[in-house]
């Protein structure tokens, strides 16, 4: 029997466990009712009377030394179990590369901010949107091109339901809601029915502004948007406006810029003219006015919008538009240094 003691004194010298299960598994094969420490339990009954008392001895030392050893493994698995508690493991493996904002993202924080400068507030609108807010109100004739199925994206007919294909409507929004003076910018994605080629996409980004006010002037128009692209391009920069045609201003014009490159002299980039269009503006026409509940012979405005994506070309010299929305990493990862 001694011989299964001193056994048994080996064998607890060495246990393991990893988790709490292998723990009472161990338990239940040494101090349980059919466990090894009670089968020597009901040995010691048939000891002779003088071996009863060493035997007795190492019994009480061997069901000691196997709490003990229990209680040890039982505090190493607590102790474990806290250390385990503090470790996330859903966060992302160490190094974490830094990645870098996109140049949209990048060009539309560059024209908030020179336009917040001037006064002008962000607002934004859904980009699911009724015909009203889209074409109406903005004085869309019930029979042009841009209210054609080959032209916009309709998701609902009667009522008309469409993705917005400018960022106007976020305007007569706002011209509904609130009262002049009113000076806001509005930048959000659009969408048209184009076919997507390097100089068109099916989705874009736009920044539009609006100005309504008592006695505001083509000139007030002017000067903000000399600000604006000396602010953008450099303090050379010149401006010229050519007379255009837009539903929702009267007088409208296209506004260049001096070539920023050759400084007016051609090149590439402005075609040999010296010039490089960039955005349409003009007064904002009284029938917008009147539709979104605004007095016209007491306000008048002037609005203005660009493409960020033709900013963005003009800044950093990008040929192809689909760039943008491709999710390139290596040709997003040139515009690291710019944020």
């Amino acid at each position: 029997m001694l011989e299964k003691i001193q056994e048994l004194f080996a064998e607890i010298e060495d246990l393991h466990a990893k988790n709490l299960e292998e723990l009472e598994a161990l338990r239940i094969k040494f101090l349980s009712k059919k466990g090894c420490l009670n089968d020597l339990m009901s040995e010691f009954r048939n000891v002779s009377s003088d071996q009863k008392r060493e035997i007795g001895m190492k019994l009480n030392d061997l069901k000691r030394k196997l709490q003990d050893n229990l209680n040890t493994l039982r505090q190493d698995l607590a102790v474990h179990e806290d250390e385990q508690d503090d470790l996330d493991l859903t966060r992302t493996p160490y190094p974490i590369a830094l990645g870098s904002r996109h140049p949209i993202s990048i060009v539309k924080q560059r024209l908030v901010d020179i336009f917040s400068r001037m006064g002008f507030t962000m607002a934004d609108g859904p980009e699911v949107e009724d015909d009203w807010h889209v074409f109406s109100s903005m004085n869309f004739a019930d029979d042009h091109p841009a209210r054609d199925m080959q032209d916009t994206f309709f998701i609902e007919r009667q009522p008309d339901i469409l993705l917005r294909t400018h960022t106007s409507s976020v305007q007569s929004r706002i011209m509904q809601t609130q009262k002049p003076p009113i000076r806001v910018i509005c930048p959000g994605r659009v969408y048209r029915n184009e076919a997507i080629s390097s100089r068109a996409h099916c989705f874009f980004h736009q920044l539009e502004g609006l100005y309504i006010d008592e006695s505001v002037s083509f000139a007030d128009l002017k000067q903000v948007m000399l600000s604006f692209a000396r602010e953008l391009f450099g303090p050379d920069t010149q401006i010229r406006l050519r007379p255009s045609y837009f539903p929702f201003t009267e007088p409208s014009a296209e506004m260049d810029i001096s070539c920023f490159i050759c400084g007016g002299d051609g090149c590439s980039l402005c075609k040999k003219t010296g010039w490089v269009e960039i955005l349409g503006c003009g007064e904002v026409d009284p029938n917008v006015l009147e539709n979104c509940g605004i007095d016209s012979t007491r306000y008048k405005g002037y609005a203005f919008g660009l493409g960020l994506e033709r900013i963005a070309n003009l800044l950093y010299r990008v040929s192809d538009l689909r760039l943008f929305s491709e999710n390139n990493a290596k040709f997003l990862e040139e515009f690291t240094a710019a944020n």
